[in-house]
């Protein structure tokens, strides 16, 4: 009988549980008294793109030529 009952009610279990810590997170949990200023960093500028000479096939063995390009 228990072999039955434990797996149907597993889901609702984590649910219990994934409920219970979302309201001890809005309850419990102590909140900030003023929000905290995150300081804005230079925005990510990226380099320039590398050039490919020319695609490599598929069935191209790995040679050190063909990791250079």
């Amino acid at each position: 009988m228990y072999a039955l009952i434990l797996p149907a009610s597993t889901p609702f279990v984590l649910l219990a549980t994934v409920m219970g810590l979302s309201w001890w997170e809005d309850r419990i949990l102590p909140t900030p008294a003023a929000p905290v200023d995150i300081p804005a960093e230079a925005p990510f500028v990226p380099a320039a793109p590398v050039q490919l000479t020319g695609l490599v096939r598929v069935d191209t063995p790995l040679t050190p030529e063909v990791a250079r390009r």
